[in-house]
């Protein structure tokens, strides 16, 4: 899926430059990663492959392909990747319909928004999933561009999908943040120059997202709203 974006997303007439809110998705303002550890756990199993939970866990928020090679190695998932990466999207599909946000996660993007900054998603989602994420989300008239995995030739940890999300609405590093739950994310913001702010709702630990780059921790969207004044968001 291309990027999507609304407004010109440029500074122009020599105002300044616009600060970039990029927001991960699973597991950071839709409660959805459990789903995907059971739904890769069934993936796998399908494909004859036992792979713990908690391994499929701490993949999670990668691409597709860079999972199976994390969890089954490079050389079988280079033969694998592909059918086991379109048995999950169809059982996760299954989902789509009862996807929820996380508490308050619509009033904190409205909450930034209307504070001046430009929302953005930076997530792995594609086609109907993305539609889902953000049907339950239901703040699309705040959210100005979306840099999927289509938009880039590398995904998290890479820190191309948050350059792209930040090249899409003209930001510029130094006046961005993002926000994220997994060590992927973090890393990713870390690489691309941002402050990086980690929730703990997607079940990563405190320690882990520090370690990984996290400047501020919150517990879920509610938390970091009720935080705001004290945020890298501030």
């Amino acid at each position: 899926m291309a990027a999507t974006t609304r407004g010109s997303g440029g500074s122009g007439g020599g105002a300044e430059a616009p600060r970039a809110a990029v927001f991960d998705v699973d597991g950071t303002l839709v409660d959805t990663n459990h789903l995907h550890v059971v739904t890769w756990w069934e993936a796998f199993r399908q494909a004859g492959h036992q792979v713990a939970t908690h391994d499929i866990h701490r993949a999670v928020g990668l691409g597709s392909g860079d999972l199976v090679a994390r969890l089954l190695g490079e050389e079988r998932a280079g033969a694998e990747a592909e059918e086991i990466g379109d048995a999950h999207t169809v059982l996760y599909a299954q989902y789509f319909e009862r996807l929820s946000a996380f508490r308050e996660a619509s009033r904190l993007l409205r909450t930034l928004a209307g504070d001046g900054w430009r929302i953005v998603l930076a997530t792995s989602a594609e086609g109907p999933e993305l539609s889902a994420l953000r049907a339950a989300i239901d703040a699309d008239d705040v959210i100005e561009a979306t840099a999927s995995a289509g938009d880039v030739e590398r995904g998290k940890p890479a820190p191309e999908p948050v350059e792209r999300a930040l090249e899409l609405v003209g930001a510029s590093p130094r006046r961005s943040v993002f926000v994220g739950d997994t060590v992927w994310d973090m890393r990713a913001g870390s690489g691309a120059g941002v402050r990086c702010v980690a929730l703990l709702c997607g079940g990563i630990p405190r320690q882990d997202l520090e370690k990984a780059g996290a400047d501020a921790v919150y517990d879920d969207p509610a938390h970091l709203l009720a935080s705001l004044a004290g945020s890298p968001l501030a």
